[in-house]
């Protein structure tokens, strides 16, 4: 018999979902057990399950690729191209947003600033007040989370930043002791990579379960209210995003990639769908490299350097997200922001996406006023980070020569 392949699985969970959290609601019940409360209990231990595989699966993927690469010109100019692809791309989503936002001015109602409709109460004064030095301090705090005091305490705290910029050094320095220590410790490795996927492959056949789940319970809670309220907000961030997603990736991949956009979104519907519904690029990681290495065709290598690593500072959704968010208040205010402002915010953007946690709604700890959109933008983004991610792997991938990237030939080494 046909087994449906996991994307359409996942699809018709959505759907499934939708329907379900509708029907039900919060209170809604059979025998005295309420359907809310279900739907919670699949979706936490679906997302438990997945959180659990982060840290090992980060820690050990960054290790071997790193270790496989190997020391000198090879690992430098692995880092160079995908340093140089997370800020192109979130330099160009911050752009899309910025174009987006002016042309729209959703913080404008018939000419006029839109605070008072959206209750903001405070004065221009004080929000600029508010936001005035936040720069320094933000860039200041991404270095620092880089080096954490405590490897094991910023693993158990989730600190991907700080667990990332070690496993870089533990995988380099490996390359540097006795080879007969080394080899132990690449097979160690490389063995405790494996087993952590087939854990992957094993928690991925309940994913429609728990996307169900996720989905269901959110809608339960919402309904179409969270469509409702600032919706020029809504459609601004949402037509960046879409632009982002269906056309500056794609032409990269086209042109840089020299691969077929087409193919690259079929070997991705997984986990772009499980992104949709987790708002979380970090638990869907292990999907994604699944995707990229199995669907798509990118080495190993590759794959376990550039994805842990975009999972926590190549934030293109995010980036857009928080463009756009500070220009809407800004024209809700009725602060006229000229070309350097502009300019600033865009930097600002930039540095502010590098690292921000990467779970649901991480950036609502800067912008609260847009509650009542965010979680159905949240999950479009995600969507948008994890997709901007796999791109940077299989472009990365195809300009160091790799084979058989999503059924390409080799180009030639760049």
């Amino acid at each position: 018999m046909m087994k449906l392949k996991l994307h359409w699985q996942i699809l018709i969970a959505l759907v499934l979902a939708v329907i379900a959290g509708l029907l039900a609601g919060t209170s809604g019940e059979l025998l005295g057990v309420r359907f809310y409360a279900v739907f919670d209990f699949i979706s936490t231990l679906f997302l438990n399950a997945l959180t659990m595989l982060i840290v090992p699966l980060v820690v050990s993927s960054i290790i071997v690729g790193i270790a496989g690469i190997g020391s000198g010109g090879a690992f430098g100019r692995l880092g160079l191209k995908t340093l140089l692809y997370y800020l192109t791309t979130s330099l160009l989503a911050i752009l899309v947003g910025l174009v987006i936002v002016n042309t729209v001015a959703p913080g404008m109602v018939d000419g006029e600033p839109a605070k008072h409709l959206l209750g903001m109460s405070e004065n221009v004064n004080d929000v600029v007040a508010k936001v005035e030095g936040k720069g320094t301090g933000d860039l200041v705090g991404v270095f620092l989370r880089m080096v954490p005091t405590n490897v094991i305490a910023a693993a158990a705290d989730g600190q991907m930043l700080g667990l990332i910029f070690f496993s870089l050094l533990f995988g380099y320095f490996m390359t540097k002791i006795e080879e007969a220590y080394a080899e132990s410790m690449y097979n160690f490795w490389q063995g405790f990579f494996q087993v952590v996927m087939k854990i992957t492959d094993w928690v991925m056949q309940f994913a429609p379960i728990g996307i169900f789940g996720l989905v269901a319970k959110v809608v339960a809670s919402t309904g179409y209210s969270a469509f409702v309220p600032l919706a020029w907000f809504f459609i601004s961030v949402l037509a960046g995003l879409a632009v982002h997603f269906l056309v500056v990736l794609p032409l990269l991949l086209f042109f840089v990639g020299r691969v077929n956009p087409l193919r690259h979104y079929r070997a991705m519907a997984p986990a772009l769908l499980t992104a949709f519904s987790t708002s979380s690029s970090a638990a869907t990681l292990p999907l994604t490299m699944e995707c990229v290495e199995k669907e798509a065709g990118v080495s190993n290598r590759t794959s376990s350097f550039v994805l842990p690593l975009g999972a926590t500072v190549n934030m293109d959704g995010t980036a857009l997200y928080e463009c756009v968010a500070a220009m809407f208040i800004a024209q809700a205010y009725g602060i006229e922001l000229g070309f350097v402002q502009q300019f600033t915010i865009v930097l600002m953007a930039l540095v502010t996406s590098i690292g921000v946690a990467a779970i649901p709604s991480a950036s609502l700890v800067a912008i609260a006023i847009i509650l009542a959109v965010d979680r159905v933008l949240d999950m479009c983004r995600t969507s948008g980070n994890v997709f901007s991610d796999s791109c940077g792997a299989v472009i990365i991938a195809r300009r160091t020569g790799e084979q058989d990237v999503l059924g390409e030939p080799a180009l030639q080494r760049s």
